[in-house]
Order: C-alpha cells, then structure tokens, then sequence
C-alpha cells in the first residue's frame, strides 16, 4: 500500500540589504510616429532617397511624456548587406517639438550626427538591390545627450534614458529594380 503525505512548504524570503538602493526603473509609454509622406509598411516616395532629392520625410509622433527633456531620432536599413546601415541620427529635439517638416533644418539645439557614409545629416534610402525596410526610430528621454559619435554611443548614451518610444516603418527599393516595379 502506497501512503502519500502532504508536506508543508514554505518560502521564506531575506529582505535586502538595507544599503541597495533600488534599480532606476522608468515606464516606457509608446510615442506614436507618422509621416504625411507615406504609411505604416508603405514606399517611401523617391523624393526622400538616392533617386530623388534626397531631402528627410516629415515625420511627427505624439504621446511625448511631460517629464521629456529631449527628443531624439534614429532612421536606419536593418537589411543593409554589412548590418543595420544609419540614414540619420539626431539628437537634442527640444521635448515640445512634435514634428520635422520635409527636409527642414534642424533647429533649437538639435543636432545631427554622423550617418553609416560618414557624412553629418540625412542620407536617403539607397539599397544596393531588392526592396529594403527603414526603421523611424523616435526616443522620448529624460536627459539630454551630446551629439554621438556613432550609433554605438548614441545606444550606451540612452541607455536607461528612454521615457517612450516608437517607429515607423517605410520600404524602398531603387527605381527601375525588379522590386521597385513590383510595388
């Protein structure tokens, strides 16, 4: 005959120690982020790429938290052949600032960095072959940031930072291209 008990378990957990101060932890909320000039998974209009005049979209996103102090902007091609390719890096929005409109200078202490050519500003959408997706990343934070060298600081430097945020994402494929022709 088989005889099962029931056996209490408890779990007894330790505070911690009362000299940790707790992880510095912040709610993201979800900007929303639209452009005029084209919709969510859409073509991006050649005006805006290497087959046009190259000029940034308009873009503008809402939902910005009251506690921003700056808004910053991330535009890049994840199937780029050598990784994620930056078209555009642009830091020190003012928080008010709720749009850019096409092409229009940055202003107010805005600043953009350098793009994936090495060049200061916007670089348009320019695949090498086939349809790409671009990624409008737009960052809510609670902290300026200096103009970054690289994604790479621009990564480390809003780390921790980041209020909201949100993206659109365009398509694009070069005129004249099996893919372009195809959309």
């Amino acid at each position: 005959m088989l005889v099962l008990a029931a056996v209490p378990v408890s779990a007894v957990a330790e505070p911690p120690p009362a000299n940790t101060a707790p992880a510095k932890r912040i709610t993201k909320t979800a900007l929303k982020v639209t452009s005029s000039a084209f919709g969510a998974n859409e073509a991006i209009p050649a005006e805006y790429t290497c087959d046009g005049a190259q000029k940034s979209p308009p873009l503008a996103w809402s939902n910005v938290p009251k506690n921003t102090r700056a808004v910053a902007i991330l535009i890049e091609d994840p199937d780029a052949p050598s990784g994620a390719f930056t078209h555009w890096l642009v830091t020190g929005i003012p928080p008010a600032t709720t749009s850019l409109a096409a092409g229009a200078p940055l202003k107010n202490g805005a600043a953009a960095a350098k793009n994936g050519k090495g060049d200061t500003g916007y670089s348009g959408p320019c695949p090498p072959s086939g349809r790409h997706h671009y990624f409008f990343h737009v960052y809510a934070l609670d902290t300026t940031i200096p103009s970054p060298a690289t994604k790479e600081d621009f990564s480390s430097s809003i780390n921790g930072h980041v209020l909201a945020e949100g993206q659109l994402i365009g398509m694009y494929a070069k005129s004249g291209t099996k893919s372009a022709q195809s959309q």
